[in-house]
């Protein structure tokens, strides 16, 4: 394959809009194809919607023609390498790979000779050569392999990160072939400081679900611990921390009222459904995992409930500052975030909630629920301040000031009179 010039990449969110902007600097002629005129629209005019990628990194590679946003299919012709980067969600607890599917129909007529297709999307393993390449081959007349590369290449992004960004995290690269793999390899070593290269494309889809899967299980570990250690009457983040103080066989994990984003609350079930389909037997980590911390916002509501009991009051018509609402701190996204299901607890039980999250776009909070600034005022009148995301950006000298209404799901105020999870 020759030096690749124009690159697609299909799905422009949280990881295809950074890598999009990564490619276009180191000088490749970027079409970032997204099916969401509206997020294509605002990406023209030079308005990010990620922490990630400041505005002006965006202008600046509109200014320069090396990127350009699209939402017109035909604009995905004359390729040389193109990156499915999409959405890849539960539906009934079920994975649901249509976005690769609707994206490789939507590239499969643009495949020619000596191309590469790269899948990043999280997915079970096997997805890259029993659907993908199979689709692109019946699409394209041409044999995967032979006539052009596939590949697969887990996604690493971690939103909010200021140390492990896109360049600097090692990349995992693999073929459906050697040949493809020695392609894919060359493309991303262009983008990216360190690439990993594995066997094939199963053991990489995998890897990603290693990944996800063991922070998953280890969270689940400590929210279960969490729990039983507060009925204890034992001080768990004490234990955490006098644990971490090891400097070999541990790794610190913490509590918190659940998991979200993309990839913890999805991502392991993929593994457990693929094991339950191809093997016919059920992977009890993941679901164990998925059943105690699919359950932390009941705990966290029940604990506010009981809070509230030994104050001699209800939930009902109590007012709770809610601080943070994405599902970890520093980032916008909210998507799948267990403090967004702990608001709509309360709010069910009467009480009015409001939020202060001065990175939450307001069309992701609850219905009947609304943003504050977190002032003096807010925090005086409020029966209770429930610290959810504990970002950076956050007056905490404030909170830390009314500590005894606080009940802090993440230990942000350390050492003070809140009450912890």
């Amino acid at each position: 394959m020759s030096p690749p010039r124009r690159v697609v990449i299909l799905g422009q969110g949280y990881v295809g809009l950074p890598f999009a902007m990564r490619a276009a600097e180191v000088g490749f002629e970027v079409v970032g194809f997204d099916v969401d005129a509206e997020r294509v629209a605002l990406l023209a005019q030079g308005e990010s919607f990620i922490e990630d990628v400041p505005h002006d990194e965006l202008k600046r590679h509109l200014h320069s023609g090396k990127y350009r946003p699209s939402a017109d299919v035909t604009d995905l012709a004359e390729f040389d390498v193109a990156v499915i980067s999409v959405p890849t969600p539960l539906r009934d607890g079920l994975p649901d790979i249509a976005y690769i599917e609707r994206a490789t129909e939507m590239i499969g007529p643009y495949v020619r000779p000596g191309c590469c297709v790269i899948l990043e999307s999280t997915t079970y393993p096997g997805t890259t050569v029993d659907v993908v390449a199979p689709r692109l081959a019946e699409l394209s007349g041409l044999e995967p392999g032979a006539d052009f590369a596939v590949g697969y290449s887990p996604e690493r992004i971690d939103p909010g990160n200021p140390r492990w960004t896109f360049r600097n995290t090692p990349k995992i690269v693999s073929g459906i072939d050697a040949a493809s793999l020695d392609v894919v390899d060359e493309f991303y070593s262009a983008v990216v400081d360190t690439t990993v290269r594995v066997k094939g494309t199963k053991e990489a889809e995998l890897a990603k679900l290693l990944e996800n899967t063991f922070r998953h299980v280890n969270i689940a570990l400590v929210n279960e611990l969490a729990v039983s250690a507060h009925d204890l009457g034992i001080d768990v983040w004490d234990v955490i921390d006098a644990a971490a103080s090891k400097p070999f066989g541990f790794m610190k994990f913490t509590p918190g009222p659940g998991v979200g984003g993309h990839c913890l609350p999805v991502d392991p079930s993929y593994l457990s459904w693929q094991v339950r389909r191809t093997l016919g037997r059920a992977f009890r980590f993941v679901e164990l995992a998925n059943d105690i911390n699919e359950h932390m916002p009941d705990y966290v509501v029940q604990r506010v409930t009981d809070r509230f009991n030994r104050q001699g009051r209800a939930v009902n018509g109590s007012r709770v500052v809610a601080i943070g609402v994405t599902y970890k701190k520093n980032t916008s996204d909210a998507r799948e975030s267990p403090a967004l299901v702990v608001i709509s607890r309360l709010t069910a039980l009467g009480a009015t909630v409001v939020v202060a999250d001065p990175l939450v776009d307001r069309r992701h909070l609850p219905a009947g629920v609304d943003p504050v600034e977190l002032t003096t005022e807010q925090l005086g009148a409020a029966d209770l301040v429930l610290v959810l995301t504990d970002h950076d950006d956050i007056d905490w000298d404030a909170v830390a000031a009314v500590d005894h209404k606080v009940f802090d799901t993440r230990r942000r105020l350390a050492y003070t009179d809140a009450e912890v999870i």
